[in-house]
């Protein structure tokens, strides 16, 4: 159990790689608080923690509200009775260039991938302080290389990246540390809710075999057993680090 006592709050824990992690964490011992606006799928998430004994608080919320991230926190720390561990895994992609880009998809990219992510962390920070916790936040591959087409999410997940580390350095001497995981393709509903339909998103899913070296998608618990090691003390001296966990996509150059 390498999470055995702790408190977790996962954002995007109702699907993807959110709920992949949140079920993980539960699975080595922690107990969990499930944050995302799909109130049954929540449900669901804490019915497959429950059944195997594990303790799961359902904590449906709007990342973008800052009355409802003060709100989710402070239930973590009253049903638990404090907080050692922050996943931000919530987030939104969307398509678009400089000149196709809306100022309203612009700031709700913002919103939800950086802004929420900061507001989340400031206010855990109390608690973290407390516990010498630490938070890991979910970005992108396409925080670390840039890619045509989806610029707004790009320069979203890049200022998820800056803001990990730059956190990290501040939080270190709090014993607070500080890490980020940049996936590159992985099998979930953040395409399809970005807007691809299926016939696109299978195209998609074939087309990145050839642009992975690994010559395949990850899957949303390989990417939850990476979160799981940078929220255990087996990394206890590793902050602010962006991990790629992308089948070697930053590697390689757009195509």
């Amino acid at each position: 159990m390498l999470l055995e006592d702790k408190i977790a709050l996962v954002t995007g824990a109702s699907s993807g790689i959110g709920r992949a992690t949140a079920v993980l964490l539960s699975q080595q011992g922690a107990a969990v608080s499930l944050v995302g606006r799909n109130l049954a799928a929540l449900e669901s998430v804490a019915a497959e923690i429950d059944a195997s004994r594990g303790r799961a608080l359902v904590a449906p919320a709007d990342v973008t509200s800052e009355d409802d991230c003060r709100r989710i926190v402070g239930d973590t720390v009253s049903r638990f009775g404090g907080l050692d561990i922050l996943v931000n895994a919530a987030g939104i992609i969307g398509t678009g260039t400089l000149d196709s880009t809306s100022q309203v998809q612009w700031r709700e990219m913002m919103a939800i991938n950086v802004d929420a992510v900061f507001t989340l962390m400031q206010l855990a920070l109390p608690h973290l302080e407390k516990s010498k916790g630490n938070i890991v936040n979910v970005s992108s591959v396409t925080g670390l290389r840039a890619f045509p087409g989806v610029l707004s999410y790009c320069v979203s997940k890049a200022a998820a990246d800056q803001l990990t580390r730059c956190a990290a350095l501040e939080l270190a001497p709090a014993g607070v540390r500080v890490n980020g995981v940049n996936p590159g393709v992985v099998e979930t509903n953040l395409h399809r809710r970005g807007g691809m339909n299926e016939e696109a998103y299978a195209a998609f899913l074939e087309h990145s075999r050839t642009t992975h070296p690994l010559g395949r998608v990850g899957q949303p618990h390989e990417v939850a057993e990476a979160i799981l090691f940078l929220a255990s003390s087996k990394a206890a001296w590793l902050t602010g680090l962006n991990l790629g966990i992308d089948g070697g996509r930053q590697l390689t150059c757009a195509r």
